[in-house]
């Protein structure tokens, strides 16, 4: 298998890459030059970070079969596309949420004690001391935490231990797993901006959480709160942003942003990098060697399974459910062409097959048994048939949606 690395990775993982017996292109690009990478090495498997995948990209890679996110958010894939052309797409979730949760507790500390500001004042010459002496302090004061996965939970062990009381919510939080977390549930967003001193934001980029923070979040804000978003630039509508940094005196930092530019290097254009109360890093969030190695291990891991075994550990865009409403188990014994000849049945009757797998009985009676869900009821004349072919051994079928059962 070819596999494409077109972010940088660490060099542990493209040396386990190759360990492991893969033919390995290394091509730190994006654009017009990843599209060029993907034409020329044609691989089976893509490796990317930060990289836009687009459309075009995939629809001029034949040989595409799997795209691997070295990392947890997979926004930056056009999903969708991969699905339609039968491409798996993997990510490799919380293998750098140790490193966000750091970059999100520093983001906390330098808008608090206006740190950067400090520094580039002293390096101006100006000795400010007035000024910068009257942060507030962090112990005591009211953490909210929207979105409780690994990150989420890492921030809030973390604010715990600084003498931070931590509010949350998430889709999925419960007052009971709250408890377990030793956080205080609440029941919205716009509840935990009213409430909070500090907002940080650790969800992922979907259509429910497009522009959460709007202009409605904002104006529940506590004014001169801390507002922090490590996950993805599009969860904040940014002009209501600067509105209430303007008029509540709202302190920002910011990981991610909606016009980050896509290249590695490249022209920031975005109000927000002007703003002496909004401090702008470079989506950094995952990027300490401890996190890149850990994450490359799992790259490895994904690619590995999927060479050897065809599964797709972390796939995203495999359906949970399928569409199918009957399955047909199948049993028979393990001879050439048993298996053909039962598809080449269902083919006929114009059954369409969501899912099947046909597993081997063990001892020596060499029988199989083979389960395949369809859509439709199939027919009797069809389940009658599929028996009389030789080597099957017998036939049921089970409707999936009431369970019914009929042996045929």
């Amino acid at each position: 298998m070819r596999v494409l690395v077109a972010d940088k990775l660490h060099p542990h993982t493209i040396d386990s890459l190759r360990h492991i017996g893969l033919d390995v292109v290394v091509n730190d690009c994006d654009g017009d030059a990843l599209h060029h990478a993907i034409v020329s090495s044609d691989p089976q498997s893509l490796v990317v970070k930060s990289t836009m995948i687009t459309q075009t990209m995939m629809e001029h890679a034949p040989s595409l079969e799997l795209i691997v996110r070295a990392g947890a958010g997979y926004d930056t894939i056009d999903v969708d596309v991969a699905s339609e052309l039968g491409i798996f797409v993997a990510n490799c979730p919380g293998k750098n949420a140790s490193a966000v949760a750091e970059l999100t507790i520093g983001l906390m500390v330098a808008l608090d004690r206006r740190i950067p500001n400090n520094v580039f004042d002293a390096q101006a010459g100006l000795w400010r001391k007035g000024m910068y002496s009257k942060a507030s302090g962090l112990r005591g004061r009211i953490l909210g935490l929207i979105g409780l996965g690994h990150i989420g939970q890492l921030v809030a062990e973390a604010a715990k231990s600084m003498g931070i009381d931590v509010v949350g919510w998430s889709r999925s939080l419960t007052e009971k797993k709250a408890h377990s977390l030793g956080i205080r549930y609440l029941s919205s967003p716009l509840e935990i901006a009213s409430q909070a001193d500090i907002i940080s934001l650790h969800i992922p980029a979907i259509p429910d959480t497009y522009k959460l923070a709007n202009r409605d979040f904002f104006n529940a804000m506590k004014p001169g709160a801390l507002f922090i978003n490590t996950s993805r630039g599009s969860i904040v509508d940014e002009g209501a942003l600067l509105e209430a940094v303007n008029n509540k005196g709202i302190l920002a930092g910011l990981d991610v942003f909606e016009s980050e530019p896509e290249g590695k290097e490249g022209h920031l254009n975005t109000e927000l990098s002007q703003h002496p109360l909004v401090y702008l890093t470079h989506h950094i969030g995952a990027s300490t060697d401890q996190a890149q190695i850990a994450t490359g291990k799992e790259v490895v891991r994904v690619i590995d399974i999927y060479s050897r075994t065809g599964v797709v550990p972390n796939c995203i865009n495999i359906a949970e459910q399928s569409y199918a409403t009957h399955v047909l188990t199948i049993r028979h014994l393990d001879k050439v062409g048993v298996l053909a000849g039962i598809l080449d049945l269902i083919r006929k009757y114009n059954m369409n097959i969501q899912e099947m797998e046909n597993q081997v009985f063990t001892g020596d009676a060499n029988a199989a048994v083979a389960r395949i869900r369809v859509v439709g009821s199939p027919p009797k004349e069809l389940c009658r048939l599929l028996k009389e072919i030789h080597n099957v051994l017998a036939v049921s079928c089970i409707q999936i949606q009431s369970n019914e059962h009929q042996s045929i």
